[in-house]
């Protein structure tokens, strides 16, 4: 691809390997470290689910148990593998027997660790197989009905009742969407558990459940085959529960997940070593399935300013491509985010989003880019809104954007309605249709204001990959270069849950993800 904006290819490759030795560097500790919700992941994956007489997930009970005797270092794999051999009980009658106060796993005679991994294996291939035919399903849809054209038309539910978002969906479906996105409930990311059910009580978005990814997807292939083409379910692997919510994500064939590796500490406040850990498992489990993950650069926006802090949000999306690669997610399914949240009284603003959104595009010309609308400087004037809506359309088809996150006239008065929601798929599809191939028949000043901006913007994320891979990752993060925000090593929440793993330690699913042991 010949660079519109004149980039200096050696400028990107010593970005692009700089943001790979953060990552490889950060990836020496995640090797060495777990956490509650990773083991609890393997225990879900291992056919566990369900909940006691007062709500609590068995994954829970029985990580709990093993913590409190000491015993995660040596991973829930080793724990359940043993317990079926001792006493002869699939995974499930375990975790129900533990519930009830009849079994405590760490008290009995324990195996050799090559027997515990045989025992286990079985149980690991019939949770991979129900992956896998989730896997294929889609792909049957994609060449059975096919899809819409990108940029895909994006859209999110978010009604607090699950069967009300189906209906919303559905609506949306039959107006255009292509992708729907679930908003989770407010604070789930901030539960060290998982919901289980179908839930009807979220406030701001839909708690994030098995049950409810099961009715939405269902309702969606419905939908899909009724308007002749395959919808896409979008919703989180992030906060507490990153890894279980993409195993989840992975059973009930999510297609996109909101994932990303630095999110949760910034904006959630969630400790930085187990934010860190988490994301490697949830990454894996993702690429695995062939889900695409969006990362959360947008975000970085609204605690700082959009024009000077531009190169933070390439920077990290080069972090996030790179922690990507080590989970051995091709860069198809990189969903790497970003945003159109400059002040909209910038003299010739439009120029240096359209710069920005180039950018990332030449730099990542293969990723399927999530671009993100204007939130942080709507106002509640519905008619200005719905101009700056169509600007960042105009830019994402221009500059050949994957996932359109649909910008609403109302987004600063109240969650969409299906009538807001219907002007802003009518404004994308006019734009996307009568400026298709405006990117392919513009070519950008030499040396103009958009070069220049690209250039400056990515050599000062160079200049910031340098300094991260000069002091680490996690002081970095203390120091508040992301978004403004600064955040301790040892603070946040859920550190407690982070333990050095022991020289027995292993999870198969990771082995076998990533392509290892079969």
């Amino acid at each position: 691809m010949k660079s519109k904006l004149n980039l200096d290819p050696k400028v990107i490759d010593s970005a692009r390997s700089c943001a790979s030795r953060i990552a490889h560097s950060m990836q020496e500790f995640i090797d060495v470290h777990t956490t509650v919700s990773t083991e609890r992941t393997v225990v879900r994956l291992l056919g566990v689910d369900g909940v006691d007489d007062v709500e609590t997930p068995l994954p829970n009970i029985v990580i709990d148990q093993i913590l409190e005797a000491g015993g995660l270092p040596r991973g829930a794999a080793y724990w359940m593998g043993n317990a079926m051999i001792q006493t002869g009980l699939d995974s499930q009658e375990i975790a129900e027997k533990i519930s009830a106060g009849e079994l405590n796993i760490t008290e009995l005679p324990t195996a050799g660790i090559e027997e515990a991994k045989e025992k286990i294996m079985p149980h690991v291939k019939d949770s991979l197989d129900k992956i896998k035919a989730q896997t294929a399903k889609r792909e049957e849809y994609l060449a059975t009905i096919g899809e819409g054209r990108t940029p895909y038309l994006y859209v999110i539910v978010a009604t607090g009742n699950i069967y009300e978002d189906v209906v919303q969906a559905k609506a949306a479906v039959r107006q255009g969407a292509d992708i729907v996105a679930v908003i989770r409930t407010t604070a789930q990311s901030l539960l060290d558990y998982v919901p289980y059910g179908p839930t009807t009580e979220g406030f701001g978005g839909t708690y994030a459940t098995q049950e409810n990814f099961r009715i939405m997807r269902k309702a969606l292939d419905e939908v899909g085959e009724e308007v002749g083409k395959y919808i896409r379910l979008c919703n989180y692997s992030s906060g507490m529960c990153m890894a279980e919510i993409a195993a989840m994500g992975a059973l009930e064939r999510l297609d996109v997940m909101l994932n990303d590796a630095l999110y949760g500490i910034l904006f959630r406040d969630i400790n930085m070593q187990r934010t860190l850990i988490d994301q490697y498992f949830s990454r894996v489990i993702i690429g695995y399935c062939g889900t695409m993950f969006n990362s959360g650069e947008d975000n970085y926006l609204t605690t700082d300013d959009a024009y000077e802090a531009a190169h933070t949000v390439l920077a990290s999306q080069l972090i996030n491509e790179q922690f990507a690669v080590l989970a051995n997610i091709p860069e198809e399914q990189m969903g790497l985010g970003h945003a159109f949240e400059m002040d909209p009284d910038i003299e010739n603003g439009f120029l240096y989003e359209l710069a920005q959104a180039v950018m990332a595009r030449e730099i990542f010309p293969n990723a399927p880019l999530k671009y993100m609308p204007p939130t942080k400087y709507m106002t509640g004037n519905i008619f200005k809104g719905h101009i700056q809506d169509a600007l960042f359309n105009m830019i994402a088809v221009w500059s050949g954007q994957s996932l359109q996150l649909l910008g609403m006239p109302t987004e600063a008065i109240h969650t969409p309605h299906m009538h807001d929601r219907y002007l802003s798929i009518e404004n994308a599809s006019y734009i996307f249709n009568n400026a298709r191939d405006i990117g392919d028949e513009v070519e950008f000043k030499e040396n103009g204001i958009m070069q220049q901006r690209a250039q400056k913007v990515l050599k000062e994320a160079d200049e910031l990959l340098h300094e991260i891979e000069k002091d680490g990752l996690f002081s970095t993060l203390e120091k508040g270069k992301f978004g403004g925000v600064k955040r301790p090593r040892d603070g946040g929440k859920g550190l407690s849950g982070v333990c050095l793993k022991d020289e027995k330690y292993f999870n198969p699913f990771i082995t076998i993800m990533l392509g290892g042991e079969k």
